[in-house]
């Protein structure tokens, strides 16, 4: 018996992938590319005890309605309904992204965070298909694997910080940073979460409920490394389309790790 991993080449999944290897649960890797080519030819569900959906086209910017649509929404409940007719249990991705500017209010900016509500928002209406299904409205998460999105730009702040404070001793922050509040999860948590948590199926909120500043981050990778922190304009196509202020709510009773502690974890 295995488990099926979406995305797993991605930052979150390549993690979920390995913590499951490690398990010996021998995780069969599914890239989201080949996802529809998968899901028709595929014929060992017998053998699938979970499935984490992990892949998703999650670029925040993309426009392209049918694209998103496709992949986040149709590929999505279409793997559901699979697993419903085989009794696998079901563990995805949705996002905090769902909030946009309020807390714990749903209020999606853009396309993207429009699909993760709308899988949320299914998942809720067929739970009793299920033997168990959940869905974590990810925080922004960031720790190990992220050395990908550092390099194509959309790595969180704390991996982009870093690297910026290693390779040129300068941090860049936007203006106005210090208001800008962010619940920063690590990735080390999230994966144990997503594994093993108890709780009965549902759609869940997974971050620390302890918000702190870009800003601070900044300040505390310049503390490590002796980088300089420099302020650059806020970008105008982001206006109206970037969260202020996130903080997850307390589904989970866990010791989480904080950046500070993944910062002083990290030894080079």
């Amino acid at each position: 018996m295995t488990a099926l991993v979406t995305g797993h080449k991605g930052f979150i999944g390549q993690n979920v992938y390995n913590f499951l290897k490690v398990m010996g649960k021998d995780p069969i890797g599914v890239d989201i590319r080949n996802a529809w080519s998968f899901l028709e030819n595929f014929n060992k569900w017998d053998t699938i005890t979970e499935v984490y959906h992990l892949g998703a086209i999650s670029d925040t910017r993309e426009t392209d309605l049918d694209k998103i649509y496709n992949y986040n929404i149709d590929f999505s409940r279409a793997l559901f309904e699979a697993c419903a007719i085989n009794g696998i249990t079901v563990k995805t991705a949705s996002s905090a992204s769902v909030y946009g500017n309020l807390v714990h209010e749903v209020n999606p900016l853009n396309y993207y965070s429009l699909s993760k509500l709308t899988m949320d928002y299914w998942i809720e209406e067929h739970m009793s298909h299920f033997p168990l299904i959940q869905s974590f409205r990810f925080f922004n998460v960031y720790g190990e694997g992220e050395e990908h999105k550092v390099r194509n730009g959309t790595a969180s702040p704390v991996s982009s910080f870093i690297h910026q404070a290693k390779t040129n001793g300068v941090i860049k922050v936007f203006e106005g940073s210090e208001d800008f509040m962010r619940d920063f999860v690590c990735v080390r948590d999230v994966v144990s979460l997503m594994v093993n948590n108890g709780e009965p199926s549902g759609v869940y909120d997974l971050g620390t409920s302890h918000p702190i500043s870009f800003q601070m981050v900044a300040e505390l990778v310049s503390a490590k490394y002796g980088a300089k922190i420099k302020e650059v304009p806020f970008p105008k196509d982001l206006d109206g389309k970037y969260q202020i202020f996130t903080s997850a709510k307390k589904d989970f009773k866990h010791q989480f790790i904080t950046v500070r502690d993944y910062l002083e974890s990290i030894h080079e």
